[in-house]
């Protein structure tokens, strides 16, 4: 399971997720920063990848169009780097579960969940 982090995510958290989720990236290193938000979403479609994203927007994109993609969106304010790594981290069943799951488009991970 890959994760394409959107650009409100630092650039080293898929290194530091790379354990965890192979493959991971952020739309930065794909030449997509300052992309609208059809072009990311399609990105990751394409690429198969679970987007993460901080956006509101891509929220209510799952919504709308439901998936693929799937969407992980952290409930976290404006938390920094450091706490949704260790979010996306402790998550890693929850996302996993979600991904198999054939009814769902986004997954809400809130803090609580720490």
């Amino acid at each position: 399971m890959k994760l394409l982090l959107d650009e409100n995510l630092r650039p080293k958290l898929p290194a530091l997720l790379n354990d965890l989720y192979p493959g991971s990236t952020q739309i930065e290193f794909l030449g997509l920063r300052g992309a609208a938000d059809s072009t990311v979403w399609e990105c990751a479609k394409a690429g198969d990848d679970v987007l993460v994203s901080k956006d509101n927007d891509f929220r209510q994109r799952s919504f709308r169009f439901g998936a693929p993609p799937k969407v992980v969106w952290p409930s976290v304010g404006n938390a920094g780097s450091d706490l949704i790594l260790r979010l996306l981290r402790e998550s890693r069943d929850e996302i996993e579960r979600f991904v198999a799951s054939q009814e769902e488009a986004l997954l809400v991970v809130p803090l609580t969940t720490l």
